[in-house]
């Protein structure tokens, strides 16, 4: 099984930046997917970024996409979410998912990090 790591939250001014980063490890043949989610509070959870083993990128929106960057590093089975121009709306727990196979040619796994919070002040 995969476990997920994240790092980076935090508190930030409005305008600011953070950066958040996953890091996968544990037991899998290969990591298909790997994303951002986040769930503002009272709301229910939505996605928010993907970067794919192929190497594409998918972003929820054009205002997620001019202002954040995914970005994965395959050596370290890890990604991480660059976000800029931050405001109060960005404020959420983020949550990293990874899609995986235990075995090759095998079933796909999701799994779930346990989340990081951003908190953007005004």
């Amino acid at each position: 099984q995969v476990q997920l790591e994240e790092s980076g939250g935090g508190l930030v001014q409005a305008g600011g930046s953070l950066r958040l980063s996953c890091v996968a490890s544990g037991t899998f043949c290969s990591i298909d997917a790997m994303g951002w989610y986040r769930r503002a509070p009272g709301k229910q959870r939505e996605w928010v970024a993907t970067f794919t083993s192929a190497g594409s990128t998918n972003y929820a929106d054009s205002v997620v996409r001019s202002r954040f960057t995914i970005s994965r590093d395959n050596a370290e089975n890890a990604v991480y979410l660059q976000m800029n121009s931050l405001n109060p709306e960005d404020t959420s727990d983020y949550y990293c998912n990874a899609i995986y196979r235990r075995l090759s040619y095998g079933p796909q796994y999701q799994y779930w990090g346990q989340g990081t919070r951003v908190t953007v002040s005004t």
